[in-house]
């Protein structure tokens, strides 16, 4: 995903909303009632639900969305994320045709004053996905990245769209990503705790934050995000690219030195049990060759630990 990419475009009170809306036992149980993490020693467990996004644009072979889903269903991958809000009546027609599942699909909204802070489509979208439990990752543009002068608008606009979304069951969450005004995993906290809606929460996205982040401690950046962590996005990566771009810090999840295992072994410790993404934006070549090799690193990631 590129950082400060720019979209077109009756909210009510917190108990008001609190009493209408369903999301804070009914959708947040959909989206938290998945398998739980792998990687124990003495317990049963299976790996959380995985699903790849951002792999249309660089795939040699420019596959359709139903070659995708083909494609993925071939592979064993539970679904797929969806950029932009175009295509989704599409999108959503191949995934129900092999039998998988539209997890997120990642937007843009502006907060520059004077513009529509949203594309249009959002309302119609919302309708398409009525249900289905899907999530809206919102890359946040139109201020200085962390800026939290911003928060004050950041926090109107959000509370219009958890407003919209309510009714479709969907989740809203802040995606942080080099550049935008939520850059930094405390960036989404920050803002999501002061817009205190139970369908607005926040992603960790692996890439962005080894790109922003200097330091290499997750954990206490995770767990205070825990409240509201609904999504993980992860990937191949080296531990340090002082280059700029993503050659090192997006490759295929067989790929890098940085010690995913034990990312995915602090989430699970702390109490995630939300579907994990797989980011791919960026790598080249047929998709399919990438996305296989993937898999197999991710089928190995949750290996239960043999006990001694």
């Amino acid at each position: 995903m590129r950082p400060k990419i720019k979209s077109n475009t009756n909210s009510f009170g917190r108990r008001e909303f609190l009493q209408r809306t369903g999301l804070a036992c009914g959708a947040l149980g959909l989206f938290q009632a998945v398998a739980p993490f792998a990687l124990g020693s003495n317990e049963e467990v299976r790996a959380p639900l995985f699903f790849p996004f951002c792999i249309d644009w660089h795939d040699s072979k420019k596959r359709g969305y139903a070659e995708q889903a083909v494609m993925l269903k071939e592979l064993g991958y539970d679904g797929v994320g969806h950029i932009w809000l175009d295509g989704v009546g599409e999108r959503l027609k191949t995934l129900d045709e092999a039998k998988l599942r539209l997890f997120q699909i990642t937007m843009t909204v502006d907060l520059t004053p004077g513009k529509a802070p949203f594309d249009t489509k959002f309302k119609d979208v919302l309708t398409l996905v009525k249900g289905r439990g899907v999530q809206f990752c919102l890359l946040m543009n139109g201020a200085a990245a962390s800026d939290s002068s911003a928060d004050a608008r950041g926090v109107e606009v959000l509370r219009e769209m958890s407003a919209l979304a309510q009714d479709s069951g969907a989740q809203l969450l802040l995606y942080p990503h080099v550049g935008c005004w939520v850059e930094r995993i405390e960036d989404s906290v920050r803002v999501a705790e002061k817009v205190d809606r139970p369908n607005v929460g926040v992603m960790f996205n692996l890439c962005h934050w080894l790109r922003v982040d200097k330091q290499r401690d997750y954990r206490p950046l995770l767990q205070k995000a825990m409240p509201r962590l609904w999504a993980v996005s992860l990937n191949g990566a080296d531990v340090w690219d002082e280059k700029p771009g993503w050659d090192h810090y997006i490759q295929p999840l067989d790929k890098g030195s940085f010690d995913v295992a034990g990312l995915l072994r602090t989430l699970r410790e702390l109490g995630y049990k939300g579907a994990v993404g797989l980011q791919c934006y960026g790598i080249g070549g047929d998709a399919r060759e990438h996305l296989a090799r993937s898999i197999v690193a991710w089928r190995k990631l949750n290996e239960p630990v043999p006990s001694h």
